[in-house]
């Protein structure tokens, strides 16, 4: 399955006070793109939508998961998938700001921890 985020839906946000949603999958799976081995991660995903007032959206979760899941069989970087996430969530939802983290498991020795951020940022949360 090609990489859509038209794969996505959105609901409006309920109410017009702020607030923070996060969202952490902890199965993720994409192939790296010079070995066509697996890699296995964990994304977390925060951001604060617009209000309803102002359009805000937030993102349903089984769409969230069937994008992710489109990923399975990309060779990808990490860093590649940890930004397109955001860019595409960020064009789709608008949000006031947002946060990926990618967590990927250990191979060769290595852990890799990949963060996206995009807009203003709450100081108590840039310590994702």
């Amino acid at each position: 399955m090609p990489i859509s985020p038209s794969i996505l839906d959105f609901f409006p946000t309920p109410g017009d006070s702020p607030f923070v949603i996060e969202h952490v999958a902890e199965e993720f799976t994409s192939l790296c793109p010079k070995t066509g081995h697996p890699d296995f991660g964990t994304i977390t995903l925060r951001y604060m939508p617009r209000a309803a007032s102002a359009g805000g959206v937030c993102v349903e979760l089984k769409s969230l998961k069937l994008y992710y899941q489109a990923f399975r069989n990309e060779g990808i970087f990490y860093e590649a998938v940890t930004n397109r996430i955001r860019d595409d969530l960020v064009a789709a939802m608008k949000p006031a700001w947002l946060q990926v983290r990618t967590d990927w498991k250990g191979r060769g020795g290595f852990r890799s921890v990949i963060p996206a951020d995009f807009g203003d940022i709450p100081a108590h949360f840039r310590a994702m």
